[in-house]
């Protein structure tokens, strides 16, 4: 075995752990194989990790092309660990930005940005470890973007009942280029209620492309508390899109006022919006470990 086949770099933003292959030429592949990302994900057999990130695609790469985002300087795409693709990842992106900062294709702190099929990202090295910006577009609420069924309109406190549950529950809707659903709550969340809520919610018919689903608790006017159920990932310690969709849905309820930190089991986020609702979001990354997988496994 020689250490450079197979061999994949991990990082992590507030425990939303991703791997990255180290192999310039296995780390943009037009295709990829689901079955290989499940098992390269798994944590008993595999590697263990929140997905894969895919990148830097270049300019004169046709997944980049498809994207048709000509002012990003590469692509990357988010593989979840069943296999399926993500449109945008709040933690991917600032992690994806570490990880070109530490390959020297990134040297400085000015902005480049980044194409993703949720669209552009513009990224800043604030400092490589303690905090990597990422301007997360524009936070919309109406259904025909997200999207929610039922008629066009801003999903704002509407009301869902799931089987077994005793009330229904009040969400809202938004979309950081990639769907969630909000559950309002009026004490702080847990995990055991993720858990029992997450999967239901993420597939519920209401949302025709599943959704993230995440359970939010006002602490105060610049505080919140969350917690995670990940479209394709399940319950997860910290989410970038999520920590957006909560901050944008609290400042839009007139619940909080920007910026918004949202406390996560895996630490804390900063939100920052403005009055189109367009997010600026900056935390941590670390660097975890480099492994090289036997030849005989994905």
């Amino acid at each position: 075995m020689t250490r450079e086949r197979g061999g994949w770099r991990k990082y992590h933003g507030l425990g939303n752990d991703y791997l990255i292959p180290l192999d310039p030429q296995e780390a943009a592949p037009e295709r990829v194989d689901p079955e290989a990302v499940r098992r390269i994900c798994h944590p008993h057999y595999g590697l263990g990790s929140d997905g894969i990130l895919y990148g830097p695609y270049p300019p004169s790469s046709p997944f980049f092309q498809s994207l048709r985002q000509p002012q990003a300087r590469w692509a990357f795409r988010i593989l979840n660990p069943d296999g399926s693709e993500a449109e945008k990842s709040g933690n991917g992106v600032r992690i994806f930005a570490r990880y070109l900062w530490d390959c020297g294709l990134v040297t400085s702190d000015a902005p480049f940005v980044l194409a993703t099929l949720g669209g552009p990202v513009t990224c800043r090295i604030l400092h490589p470890v303690r905090a990597i910006q990422a301007q997360m577009g524009k936070v919309s609420f109406h259904s025909q973007e997200i999207p929610v069924a039922g008629p066009p309109r801003e999903v704002l406190r509407e009301r869902l009942t799931l089987p077994g549950e005793p009330a229904p529950l009040l969400f809202c809707a938004a979309t950081v280029g990639n769907p969630h659903c909000v559950v309002l709550l009026e004490t702080p969340p847990t995990r055991e209620l993720a858990l029992r809520l997450g999967p239901a919610l993420e597939s519920h018919p209401l949302f025709p492309h599943r959704t993230n689903v995440q359970f939010l608790y006002r602490v105060d006017d610049h505080a919140l508390q969350v917690e995670i159920y990940e479209r394709g990932a399940g319950y997860t310690l910290a989410s970038g899109t999520s920590a957006t969709a909560c901050a944008a849905v609290a400042v839009k309820l007139g619940l909080c006022r920007s910026p918004v930190r949202v406390h996560m089991p895996g630490g804390v986020l900063e939100l920052s919006l403005d009055d189109a609702f367009a997010a600026t979001l900056a935390g941590p990354v670390e660097r975890v470990y480099e492994a090289w997988l036997r030849p005989d496994l994905p």
